[in-house]
């Protein structure tokens, strides 16, 4: 999953900067936009042919466009002057669009966005001869549905204090006043922070502040590179003012030590996996996989259960299972789970949570290096991976060799489903049914799902 501000992946070192604050810019004149490109950018032609990728226009939109940036192949650019609106323009929800590197489409309206994630999906797949079958559409509200954010924190030369996003394309940080995707229990946090964080005694030693928004608490995790223990107090004093969990993730390189220093050191945020059933609360810790959008999880956990059939004693594997977001509700509904982590924290914490949800009966979690699959999946009815960005290749590999009569597969990158999908199909599968989530409104990110059958032989 990709967090908020979270950089473009880098140009080709061959790109010719055009453009820096005050110099010129080369003017390619009136276009008309053809399309959207897969991140979000308007899609148009120069007279000579030229691709131009242009930011924050849209399909059938006739501008003006200053080009930024040549490359040998294509150049990008952005809108000087709109000189015909498309009729799904809209004015972005948040004052700092176009200078943050978390939204992408805010100038888009919701039904539109939502096209555009469908059609991305279907490309990708088109790519490898697939064709999409009529998606279902996961969508709830359009702002407001952030669970989870990072801040970064950063002091400048001038000793100024900086706490926000990553500018679009660089790696300097923005002091952000909102931020209106935000759980709203989050945003509100902003400016008590940026306040608390102007009185801290160093506050060189604090790298980044993470916020998650349980259905119950409100929980944020400081990393600090160093005790500061007057900073410590501080922050101590601010998590009960404001009633929320506080967690520390303290000291450099990469194993900082996890502390809890608020009132409440026994409790962590958890959610409900799925709407229907009280007793599914998986509670989440520092570091642990959350999917941002609680609404559309819900959706997204009710479709996996709705097209699994379990039946009773039904033999799943859950792959890259995290907490137990699916293996819970799975195991609830009468299913024999086996679910595989990679994280041995991840899976104890999948072992709590089964107990507490009164079905560690119907769960066995088991540590994996999930790069290959893990021996026994052909034994299994169905098998649901939900892996990360980098896709389960070697997953989809040995299930195309040796697989399960159903495969369910949860993706948050098209590109490497639409790969992985083409192996399961290769060796036998058919792709029968698929849903868009809208996992991440205002930004050109997606989530799917499809459901793959073995054809008989």
């Amino acid at each position: 999953m990709a967090m908020l501000g979270q950089r473009r992946q880098q140009r080709p070192a061959t790109r010719k900067r055009l453009e820096s604050p005050g110099a010129r810019r080369d003017d390619e004149g009136s276009v008309v936009i053809e399309r959207l490109a897969h991140d979000g950018r308007g899609v148009a032609h120069n007279p000579e042919g030229k691709t131009l990728f242009i930011d924050q226009a849209l399909p059938g939109e006739d501008i003006e466009v200053a080009v930024h940036t040549q490359h040998g192949r294509y150049d990008e650019g952005h809108v000087r002057r709109i000189l015909k609106a498309s009729d799904e323009r809209v004015t972005p929800g948040c004052a700092h669009f176009g200078r943050c590197g978390g939204c992408d489409l805010q100038h888009q309206a919701t039904d539109g966005q939502r096209r555009h994630k469908q059609q991305v999906l279907r490309e990708h797949l088109a790519r490898h001869d697939i064709a999409l079958p009529e998606p279902l559409t996961l969508a709830g509200q359009a702002w407001g549905y952030r669970r989870r954010a990072r801040l970064g924190v950063r002091v400048g030369s001038d000793d100024r204090i900086h706490m926000g996003y990553r500018v679009r394309g660089q790696d300097r940080l923005f002091n952000i006043e909102q931020c209106p995707i935000l759980d709203p229990r989050l945003e509100a946090l902003i400016e008590p922070l940026r306040a608390l964080i102007e009185t801290l005694e160093v506050p060189r030693r604090l790298g980044h502040i993470e916020l998650v928004a349980g259905d119950d608490h409100v929980m944020i995790t400081l990393r600090q590179l160093r005790r500061v223990p007057g900073d410590l107090a501080r922050w101590q004093a601010f998590a009960r003012t404001h009633e929320i969990l506080l967690s520390v993730l303290c000291g450099e390189g990469d194993t900082p030590v996890l502390e809890r220093l608020d009132y409440h050191p026994d409790t962590w945020p958890h959610y409900r996996a799925h709407p229907g059933n009280e007793a599914l609360n998986i509670h989440v810790r520092s570091g642990d996989f959350l999917q941002a959008n609680a609404e559309v999880n819900h959706q997204l956990v009710a479709q996996v259960l709705a097209w699994a059939e379990v039946s009773e004693a039904m033999p799943v594997v859950d792959l890259f299972a995290g907490v137990g977001n699916f293996s819970l509700t799975l195991a609830a509904a009468g299913a024999r789970v086996i679910a595989y982590e990679g994280r041995e924290s991840m899976v104890q914490r999948l072992r709590d949570n089964a107990e507490a949800a009164g079905v560690s009966d119907h769960v066995e979690a088991r540590r994996a290096d999930l790069a290959s699959a893990p021996a026994g999946l052909e034994d299994a009815a169905l098998v649901v991976l939900d892996p990360p960005r980098a896709g389960a290749q070697g997953i989809c590999q040995s299930l195309a060799v040796k697989g399960p009569s159903r495969v369910l597969y949860v993706s948050c990158e098209p590109a490497t489903l639409a790969r992985d999908v083409h192996l399961l199909i290769s060796g036998g599968y058919r792709l029968v049914r698929a849903a868009v989530a809208d996992m991440f409104p205002q930004t050109a990110h997606l989530e799917s799902l499809v459901l793959l059958e073995r054809q008989p032989t």
